[in-house]
C-alpha cells in the first residue's frame, strides 16, 4: 500500500492528517529531526520498533503493535497511538501517530529510515505535523522514552 493510498483511507476514515501533510511542505513547519548511530544491524532496529514483545521490554511500558500497513498500534500504555502508513522491512517505518491527549482525528508522521553503517544502524528521524508549541516536549519524550532506551537495550 503506497503512504498516498493510507492517507487517503485515513481521511477516509475520519481521521485529520491535512496538519501533517500542509505542514511537510511549508517552511516554517516543526520538525523534529534526528539522526541515530546504533550499534546493531537496521533489522534489530526494525524489529525493536515494530514488535510488541521487544517494544515492552525495552521502553519498560505495555505496548500493542500490529506490524502491517494499516495495523494499529498503542504504546506507553495507551498514551501513544496511530497506525503504520508505510512500511519497508529493515529500511523504514512510516507510521500516523498521536497522543492520547490530543483532540480526536489528530495525528501526526513519524518517520523512521534506517541505514546499514558496516554492522550498525544510521537512523534518520523526523516528526512533522505535531502541535507547534508540543516540540520541545515531543523532542524531549523521544530522546527519553524511545532513542535513550533503545541504545541502552541494544547495549545490554
Amino acid at each position: 500500500m503506497t503512504r498516498r493510498k493510507m492517507i487517503a483511507g485515513l481521511a477516509s476514515a475520519g481521521v485529520s492528517v491535512g496538519a501533517a501533510s500542509s505542514q511537510e511542505s511549508s517552511p516554517k513547519a516543526e520538525t523534529i529531526h534526528e539522526e541515530l548511530e546504533f550499534k546493531v544491524s537496521p533489522h534489530r532496529v526494525y524489529e525493536a520498533l515494530l514488535d510488541s514483545k521487544q517494544f515492552t521490554t525495552f521502553s519498560g511500558v505495555p505496548g500493542e503493535i500490529h506490524r502491517e500497513a494499516g495495523g494499529a498500534f498503542s504504546l506507553f500504555d495507551g498514551q501513544i497511538m496511530g497506525r503504520n502508513v508505510e512500511l519497508v522491512s529493515d529500511r523504514r517505518i512510516v507510521q500516523a501517530w498521536r497522543s492520547a491527549s490530543w483532540p480526536e482525528g489528530i495525528y501526526s508522521i513519524a518517520k523512521f529510515e534506517f541505514e546499514a553503517r558496516g554492522s550498525g544502524t544510521r537512523l534518520v528521524f523526523d516528526h512533522t505535523g505535531f502541535p507547534p508549541a508540543l516540540r520541545n516536549h515531543l523532542a524531549s519524550g523521544w530522546q527519553e522514552h524511545y532513542f535513550g532506551l533503545l541504545k541502552k537495550y541494544f547495549e545490554e
